[in-house]
């Protein structure tokens, strides 16, 4: 199984495609789509799209994980961006007929750390860990999309997988 886990953001959207053969799961590609913060949010959406695109085509998923909208109450404009951000990522999975699965943060941070509130560099020491990585996966974006593929994993072998 080829998940690709993405922590959906329009100034950095975090991606990471790892693959599960038989319990074995290894980081077969990650990395981050930045966008020109000098743009319109409309061509901002546009850059990730092409690039999100280019990702499906390349590695072809047989699904994607990605991590839930969350909004705190003092900046609520944040979570509508957010949104169409996540609308657009939801949008390209289903052109391109990869199915999509969404997690709290909680539950993946739970499903690495055993902490539903363990912090960025917490998540970021367990996938280095995990992963058996010589550095710690930068910029912390990174290290949330592939947290998300991972929850995937192990929630499909725990047959706990949930629609987005």
């Amino acid at each position: 199984m080829r998940v690709l886990g993405i922590d959906p953001g329009l100034n950095i959207c975090g991606y990471g495609i790892v693959e599960e053969n038989s319990g074995d799961t290894k980081i077969i590609e990650a990395g981050i789509f930045k966008t020109n913060d000098k743009l319109s949010l409309d061509k901002r959406l546009v850059e990730i799209a092409r690039e999100l695109n280019s990702v499906i085509q390349q590695f072809r998923p047989d699904v994607m994980a990605i991590e839930e909208l969350y909004s705190h109450y003092n900046h609520p404009k944040t979570a509508i961006i957010m949104g169409h951000a996540r609308g657009l990522i939801f949008y390209k999975a289903a052109e391109a007929g990869v199915e999509v699965v969404s997690y709290a943060s909680t539950r993946i941070k739970k499903s690495l750390t055993g902490n539903g509130r363990a912090t960025k560099e917490q998540m970021q020491r367990a996938i280095q860990i995990q992963m058996k990585m010589k550095t710690i996966p930068e910029p912390p974006d990174v290290a949330d999309a592939l947290a998300v593929a991972f929850c995937h994993v192990h929630a499909v072998s725990r047959s706990e997988v949930l629609s987005a």
